[in-house]
């Protein structure tokens, strides 16, 4: 029992969380930008196309950390979230080194890898999954993390920073 009280704490404090970080993404919520500033952002990022990216993590973030924070279709809050965290490691935090105090991946690596780790263990007695029965076998949420890694890896190689091109003087 108590190992379930531990997954709801975790699973409430870490999904609610995410989800607020969704929320200033998608809406504007808590002093976020919105939609449109994440979509601006991101294309100042070199992300192509930023809205198809922005919409994405701001859904895998705001749906993946109510769902998790729920407990409820588990697998898919997971995969949101672990995605979501991935291309902010990778791509936006990766290059500035590992701790957050310099802009690093500290903070979305331990994410991912909460949301990872209970994946592997289930959400436990305290979920609407456990309340309605639903749960899938781990290849089927193994499955879905690996596409979530393709995912991010075509994004990364697809919205990959490039020089800017010198136009050549004209005489």
């Amino acid at each position: 029992m108590s190992f379930s009280i531990a997954l709801l704490i975790l699973r409430i404090v870490a999904g609610l969380l995410i989800a607020g970080h969704g929320s200033q993404k998608l809406f504007g919520w808590f002093g976020g930008h919105g939609l449109k500033g994440t979509t601006a952002w991101l294309q100042s990022q070199g992300f192509k196309p930023a809205w198809f990216w922005a919409l994405l993590g701001a859904l895998g973030e705001f749906g993946g950390g109510l769902l998790f924070a729920l407990g409820l279709l588990t697998p898919l809050g997971v995969i949101g979230i672990f995605a979501s965290m991935l291309m902010a490691v990778v791509r936006l935090h990766w290059s500035q080194g590992i701790w957050a105090t310099q802009g690093g991946y500290e903070y979305p690596l331990v994410l991912l890898f909460t949301a990872l780790a209970v994946g592997l263990a289930g959400p436990g007695t305290y979920s609407l999954d456990a309340l309605i029965h639903f749960s899938l076998p781990l290849f089927v949420t193994a499955i879905g993390l690996v596409l979530a890694i393709i995912t991010v890896f075509i994004g990364v190689f697809i919205s990959r920073q490039q020089a800017p091109q010198q136009v050549p003087a004209s005489s």
